[in-house]
């Protein structure tokens, strides 16, 4: 089953992700993060929105 990690495992992963993208490259790739949970997040809620929409209509 799925755990969360412990203190050592994130450790690790963060060295691990350090040496793959660098110190330079890595505010790049946590803006590229950000910038698509954002997305997904503003599309879920639009989705959200024209469920609202539908249901709306069809009461009329």
């Amino acid at each position: 089953m799925f755990h969360m990690p412990n203190i050592t495992e994130l450790v690790v992963i963060l060295f691990i992700v350090f040496l793959l993208f660098g110190a330079n490259k890595l505010p790049e790739a946590g803006k590229g993060l950000g910038e698509g949970i954002r997305n997904f997040k503003k599309a879920l809620s639009g989705d959200e929105q024209n469920i609202k929409e539908a249901k709306a209509d069809e009461v009329r």
